[in-house]
């Protein structure tokens, strides 16, 4: 067994030579990577090609954790995607989860394609550039981050903005609606993330605490 393999569970050991043997068949301009989702904050195990330069051990994106949040192990496979890198390069991406033997989700599968450079020559066959439905309205990119903080304050501010008020003159109300939010996309399975929250809305650890309990029973109870 290569060194490095005998703590990874055997059914991602087995997307390792598949992932290297794609990214390899589709050439530089293609990236696949496999993660362990087991440990979010690092789930990184393997990537062939280099086209969002992260490393082993960079943290899962954010489109991930949101769906896995969302839909849990009863979550889809998700399948030619948009994404734009931080240098504006546009890719199709796939995400595909894999399930232990209990069906549970234990890691995923994900192609990154850039075809910044088919969209240029209008030659290039239109099938290929063009992305699943689901996904035509949406804006939102994935986070190709070095780290889980950067992951965090993304997604943190984003929300924040689009709440449209300054943190200095949110009510309760709106605070909650933050925290709301941010339990949807899966902020909070995220370790020190109630701790983050709690300094960027400027409240207490205990105060997030109680805002995710009163959200997530009035929503068990249909009160939102």
């Amino acid at each position: 067994m290569s060194e490095g393999l005998a703590d990874i569970h055997p059914k991602l050991q087995g997307l390792i030579p598949i992932a290297k043997g794609i990214a390899e068949t589709f050439g530089k301009y293609c990236e696949v990577a496999v993660h362990d989702l087991r440990n979010p904050e690092t789930s990184l195990i393997y990537v062939a090609g280099s086209i969002t330069n992260r490393k082993k051990g960079a943290p899962i994106t954010n489109v991930v954790l949101e769906n896995i949040r969302k839909y849990g192990h009863e979550c889809r496979d998700l399948i030619g995607y948009k994404n734009v890198t931080k240098d504006g390069r546009l890719l199709k991406s796939s995400t595909i989860f894999t399930r232990d033997s209990d069906g549970k989700i234990i890691g995923c599968l994900c192609i990154n394609y850039d075809i910044t450079e088919l969209l240029i020559h209008k030659g290039h066959i239109e099938e290929f550039t063009s992305f699943g439905e689901e996904f035509q309205t949406t804006n939102e990119s994935e986070l190709f981050a070095s780290d889980i903080t950067e992951v965090l304050d993304a997604m943190i501010n984003q929300v924040i903005n689009n709440i449209g008020i300054p943190v200095a003159m949110m009510q309760k109300e709106d605070k909650i609606q933050v925290v709301r939010e941010l339990d949807l996309k899966g902020v909070f399975m995220i370790k020190g993330a109630v701790d983050k929250v709690a300094v960027m809305l400027g409240v207490s650890r205990y105060t997030i605490y109680n805002y995710l309990e009163e959200d997530r029973s009035n929503r068990v109870h249909n009160i939102i």
